[in-house]
């Protein structure tokens, strides 16, 4: 394993510092739309910020070289519109610059600044949802979802705040958001009337239930059931990641030894009650079980239920054993590749000590660091080099300090 840490953070070190000059990125300039946005986690100056701010907490970056990232992805309007969400505008500028705050006491009126503004998208955004439930109406993905939604509100509240009235006040909404509505048709309340999108599709003409991490009840799950593990006591929260993982226990596909679930079902699938193995989907973050199994580990954690811990390891521990699985990772980023796969197994394996899942870390950091010896990767922190980067350095240091910059992911 000594081995392995020195690999991944010389790894981790030659992905930074390909990554310190945004001129040398971009060089017609900074980006300004797409996902590039400037102020986008996901793909813009924000996510490579959070890369450099992460290394120099932790004494393996330059703090100059972070503020050159923060100063980038701050610069201009910064958009506080009713859209704005942990993954752009004003939320994610204020994830990124809390995490440099604590670790500098730098940036505190920016911060309070980004967090007024925060604030205040998230109640707009509260009061909407609650009018909605109240019509009895099934949710809009941009609603409740981690990277447009409430749900990714919630991450950012609860990381920055913990037990606070703003954070309250989302975990009360996903609550709610689970409760039955009525005429469901056996259909939960989280399902959603429209495609994988978030908008209408003729291929999902009934709409979807989603288990995933980035757009479906995973994320609110995972932020529920942290929520819970750090004492928040909110009314109905305990019952609420019941419901929850009782409709993820009818779903779950494969053998004991073996377990996994699907990454959505729809109408068709709910009738028949059957779905198709070969819908297995890949191990990634945003579907597969690099986020679902780090879900249930934490409500299994939250409600005491060792069952579903073991559950949960076991199938990650069986994903990470299965070559065939492995090689449909073709990527090597957070999302949809090898790096969200190699960080979701080390937040697993460390949160029990499972050293059976930490034992099979330094092979799948292997196959990322031999992946991106490839030529043409994208530099971002979703899909990119900064997110590949962020996976190895954790792993090379067996460290991320609180706060975690895996909120973002609901991985912590």
């Amino acid at each position: 394993m000594t081995t392995t840490v020195a690999t991944a953070l010389a790894a981790a070190d030659t992905l930074a510092r390909s990554l310190t000059d945004p001129a040398a990125i971009w060089p017609g300039g900074r980006p300004d739309g797409g996902r590039a946005w400037p102020q986008s986690l996901a793909g813009g100056a924000s996510g490579i910020a959070l890369l450099h701010i992460e290394r120099a907490r932790t004494g393996h970056g330059d703090w100059d070289i972070a503020h050159h990232w923060i100063a980038e992805a701050v610069r201009g309007e910064i958009s506080a519109a009713p859209n704005a969400n942990l993954y752009f505008g004003a939320p994610a500028l204020a994830y990124i610059t809390h995490r440099a705050h604590t670790a500098t006491s730098r940036y505190a009126r920016v911060l309070q600044r980004l967090d007024d503004a925060t604030t205040a998208v998230t109640r707009a955004r509260l009061a909407q949802a609650h009018h909605r439930l109240d019509l009895a109406v099934r949710p809009p993905m941009e609603e409740c979802d981690l990277i447009q939604g409430l749900t990714g509100l919630g991450a950012y509240h609860l990381s920055r705040y913990g037990d606070a009235e703003i954070t309250e006040e989302v975990l009360a909404y996903l609550a709610r958001l689970t409760e039955p509505l009525p005429d469901s048709a056996g259909l939960p309340s989280w399902w959603m009337d429209v495609g994988t999108t978030g908008a209408l599709h003729p291929d999902y003409p009934g709409g979807h239930g989603n288990f995933g991490l980035a757009h479906g009840i995973g994320a609110a799950l995972a932020v529920m059931s942290k929520a819970f593990l750090l004492g928040l006591d909110i009314p109905g929260l305990p019952n609420a990641i019941e419901r929850v993982c009782a409709w993820t226990d009818q779903w779950r596909q494969g053998v004991p030894s073996c377990p996994w679930w699907p990454g959505l079902i729809d109408p068709e699938q709910v009738a028949s009650g059957h779905v198709d193995q070969e819908l297995r989907p890949r191990a990634s973050w945003c579907y597969g079980v690099s986020g679902t199994a780090r879900a249930q580990q934490l409500a299994g954690l939250a409600l005491g239920d060792p069952a579903r811990v073991h559950t949960a390891e076991t199938a990650m521990l069986a994903t990470l054993r299965d070559p065939v699985q492995l090689d449909r990772l073709t990527d090597i980023g957070l999302c949809h590749g090898t790096a969200g796969l190699l960080h979701a197994a080390w937040r697993i394996g460390t949160e029990t000590g499972n050293t059976q899942i930490t034992d099979e870390l330094p092979h799948l950091a292997a196959r990322l660091i031999t992946a991106l010896e490839q030529p043409g990767h994208d530099p971002e922190l979703l899909d990119g080099a900064a997110g590949a980067a962020l996976a190895l350095h954790t792993l090379g240091t067996d460290h991320a300090p609180a706060p975690h910059w895996d909120a973002f992911l609901a991985l912590a």
